[in-house]
């Protein structure tokens, strides 16, 4: 009999993911701050609960997909969730936190019998509709293995160390996609500067070193000047300064490239907004005073 799955948080991300989990045979309960979302889900068989805590009484295993990790303490602990799960209960948290914070909450939850993955996702809105999500996961590892049939119904999950770990691997993705769009937007502009078609210097990189999703999905936003909200600037720019604190506390002197695309990023939204986070591009742009 496959487990009662309680999931908390029904955004764009979480949705597809919650479909996705459906879809596999899974009963499952859903709560999100407006509830609206949550009754969408209705359709494909799910349970809706008033409360985060009503979503998780009956639970085997609580996926949480929330904003950051304030809310995550808020969800679980100020608004008695986990007060209200049975012990043994498995939560796995695919929320985009702080290592520390993943950390000390399975140290909290662990306090009342609650077992705890964190288990943050890459692969944007497409790859939760598409079920195709890369997920690094951190926690002990029969925990890891209680939750892995259950992250294979949202993607290629991936068991890569302790409380915290898949965090930490969340935050290295995260430093290699911002900085390798910000490199992308960087060569394109320097190229068309020069007179050169954006679009074919793109072509002509296509299957050399420089290949790379980001020069195929990201670059071809920027020559179509596509930059409506796919990925969330405001989103990679805190997963940047998370990047770069959780290097002050593991004593590392500096992460320049994760820095330096943290400040880009902070121009973007100081001056054009939260538009997709190729639109780093447009910020390239106005430090360098084109009009386009």
């Amino acid at each position: 009999m496959l487990p009662r799955i309680g999931f908390l948080g029904i955004g764009l991300m979480g949705a597809p993911q919650a479909r996705n989990v459906l879809k596999a045979g899974y009963a499952l309960t859903a709560w999100n701050r407006s509830r609206a979302k949550a009754d969408a889900l209705v359709a494909d068989g799910a349970s809706v609960a008033e409360t985060p805590a009503g979503a998780v009484r009956d639970a085997d295993i609580v996926v949480v997909m929330l904003e950051n990790g304030p809310i995550v303490a808020d969800v679980l602990f100020a608004q008695g969730t986990a007060a209200a799960m049975r012990p043994g209960t498995l939560v796995i948290d695919m929320s985009s936190i702080k290592p520390f914070e993943a950390q000390d909450h399975a140290a909290r939850l662990a306090a009342n019998g609650i077992r705890h993955v964190d288990a943050p996702v890459s692969g944007g809105t497409v790859g939760a509709i598409d079920g195709t999500l890369a997920i690094m996961a951190g926690g002990d590892a029969g925990d890891y293995e209680r939750a892995e049939p259950v992250l294979r119904t949202m993607g290629r999950p991936v068991h890569v160390g302790p409380s915290g770990s898949g965090q930490l691997a969340k935050l290295a993705n995260q430093i290699i996609v911002g900085v390798t769009i910000g490199a992308v937007a960087e060569a394109l502009l320097l190229a068309k500067r020069g007179g050169a078609d954006p679009a074919r210097v793109r072509e002509a990189l296509r299957g050399g070193f420089a290949e790379s999703r980001i020069l195929e999905l990201h670059g071809q936003r920027m020559v179509d000047r596509d930059f409506a909200t796919k990925g969330r600037s405001v989103t990679h720019l805190k997963d940047l300064d998370n990047a770069i604190e959780a290097a002050g506390r593991l004593d590392l002197q500096t992460i320049p490239y994760a820095a330096l695309t943290a400040d880009l990023f902070r121009g973007l939204l100081a001056n054009a907004g939260d538009l997709d986070h190729a639109g780093l591009l447009v910020e390239l742009e106005r430090r360098n005073e084109i009009a386009v």
